[in-house]
């Protein structure tokens, strides 16, 4: 059993009731209790953790229990080696909790002769310069306004060097061309939901390891991007506080209200936001009051309610006034697709722009399911363009699609062609009736013209939606229906979640919905509106299989 007053401190705050806690930092105490602190091959270096927070007190700011806690778990080591037990942070809560003050002292420090490492270099990373150079900035104030700081370190425009141990504290943008500079000791990366890939993350920390005790510090709320790095790195929090991961894999604090309902009583917002714990600091008391200021103005303003809560509540919510379901609905498409082999369906497509993306697909019934398969056709210099396919490099301003992985899983096939060919679309259809029984294919106005005898030449049966605005409020009930009770089963299609989280629901003035788009370039919806197509005729599909219903008429006597 290992002991530290700072992490019993809180802990203890919390049985007491003195402090609330959400789901993730329960479940934090149990992780603690079950695979860390009962273990005896581990120490808090309870000197460093003191003068680390001495350091901070002294020249920044009185620390919070909750901040006294993060730094004890920076500074826990293996007795066998004296290597640090935790190379991964990640630590999210509401606007406003302080992430960059802590970060700056800990770099602070880290660089400094108290920690007492050569060249420990820290490079703080976020997209924007802006972002990116906040702690460097306000740890080159704090010094410049100490003439004893002065004496130890240097600051400049970029950076912060301590001349004792010649260790740099610096930013970079993550889209730069400083990805090669420093060989760092630690990394920060700040306001982590904007970061795009991991990818993105792996080429900065490819310098980590030439020092001792290498370190990552992952920062800031979430964000509206679903999938990508924060979603990721938010699963392996949850593998490792229910013990389905290595222990130290990472070292996650998170903080966020647990339900929407719950932002409704200011006495939860320290469920998101630890700094709100009483008794509050003049400069919680402040963020409190500003806090409350914006869940007034909601009343007036409740468009603004997605901001307030992804930011603030550290609780992003989906505005079904925009979106056409709830992201935790549109996850649980993932189920595994049963055997639809002989099985009727509809086939339908979307084939808006013959020079970016093109969609079809297989709608099916299964007993209280409604089975999708699809695939998607894209052109290479679109995808090249917007997406960085050919060397997975994106600008910070583009939403991310991992256009090569999705083709890596078979979702699309990447065309180096001038416009899509048809053939492509009718060919797939040829090759999908060799197995499924497709009664016909759903297609709107736009290209069908042209698609239509092609399809009709080769034996299907073609319906053209001549105005496919029109089936939208007609079908907005059922959809919404099928992602509530969970019907829809697309197996693991993380292109077909993506085009349907980029979907903008429109109300019109007699009250209908209509499907369109949140982007109008790059983030495409084309496989939801392919799938709509073929919902317009689902009701015309057998729910069975074509091989079953031949066997029981051959098994009737006449």
């Amino acid at each position: 059993m290992i002991k530290q007053k700072y992490v019993d401190e809180y802990i203890q705050l919390y049985r007491e009731g003195k402090v609330k806690f959400n789901k993730e930092r329960e479940q934090l105490v149990e992780y603690l209790g079950r695979d860390i602190i009962t273990r005896d091959d581990l120490y808090f270096d309870d000197e460093m953790i003191e003068n680390c927070i001495k350091f901070g007190e002294k020249w920044y700011f009185p620390m919070q229990p909750f901040q006294r806690f993060l730094i004890a778990f920076i500074f826990l080591f293996h007795k066998d080696n004296g290597t640090a037990f935790y190379r991964k942070f990640l630590w999210m809560l509401g606007r406003g909790g302080g992430k960059n003050g802590l970060i700056s002292v800990i770099a602070h420090f880290l660089i400094s002769e108290l920690h007492g490492v050569k060249e420990y270099n820290i490079s703080v990373i976020a997209n924007s310069e802006d972002q990116a150079k906040t702690s460097v900035e306000e740890v080159g104030k704090t010094v410049k306004r100490e003439p004893t700081l002065l004496k130890y370190f240097k600051p400049t425009v970029t950076e912060v060097r301590s001349k004792k141990t010649d260790s740099i504290f610096k930013f970079r943008t993550s889209n730069g061309n400083t990805k090669d500079g420093l060989r760092d000791g630690a990394v920060v990366f700040d306001e982590l939901h904007q970061f795009l890939s991991n990818a993105d993350v792996k080429v900065h920390i490819s310098g980590l390891g030439k020092k001792k005790n290498p370190r990552e510090f992952y920062i800031g709320t979430d964000g509206y991007v679903r999938e990508g790095f924060l979603d990721k790195m938010k699963e392996q929090a949850n593998k490792v506080l229910t013990g389905k991961s290595r222990p130290n894999s990472l070292f996650p604090f998170i903080c966020k209200l647990n339900d929407e309902s719950e932002v409704d009583e200011p006495d939860n917002w320290e469920l998101a936001n630890p700094m709100l714990s009483e008794p509050r600091s003049d400069y919680a008391q402040g963020l409190f009051s500003a806090i409350r200021e914006e869940y007034y103005d909601l009343v007036d303003d409740p468009s603004n309610r997605e901001e307030f809560m992804t930011k603030r509540m550290n609780l992003p919510v989906t505005d079904l006034e925009r979106s056409v379901a709830k992201w935790e609905e549109i996850a649980a498409t993932n189920q595994p697709l049963p055997d639809l082999s002989g099985r009727e369906c509809i086939g339908c497509l979307d084939f808006a722009q013959i020079k970016d993306f093109a969609s079809v697909g297989l709608v099916f019934k299964y007993g209280d399911k409604i089975p999708f398969i699809t695939h998607s056709f894209a052109r290479k210099e679109f995808v090249d363009k917007y997406y960085g396919y050919s060397n997975n490099q994106v600008e910070s301003k583009q939403k991310f699609a991992p256009i090569k992985e999705w083709e890596e899983m078979g979702l699309l096939t990447v065309l180096d062609e001038d416009m899509i060919n048809f053939e492509h679309i009718v060919n797939w259809f040829v090759n999908a009736r060799m197995k499924y029984g497709i009664k016909k294919i759903v297609g709107d106005n736009y290209r069908m013209e042209m698609l239509k005898p092609m399809l009709e030449a080769v034996g299907f049966e073609v319906e053209v939606i001549r105005r496919p605005e029109s089936i939208h409020g007609l079908l907005a009930p059922r959809i919404e229906m099928y992602f509530a009770k969970e019907m829809f089963v697309w197996g693991d299609n993380p292109l077909m979640r993506w085009y349907t989280n980029n979907v903008l629901v429109s109300i019109k003035k007699d009250g209908s919905k209509v499907y369109g788009k949140k982007d109008q370039v790059r983030r495409k919806t084309d496989g939801f509106q392919c799938l709509v197509h073929g919902l317009y005729r689902i009701e015309e599909v057998y729910d069975g299989s074509i091989n079953d219903s031949l066997d029981a008429l051959s098994a009737l006597n006449f």
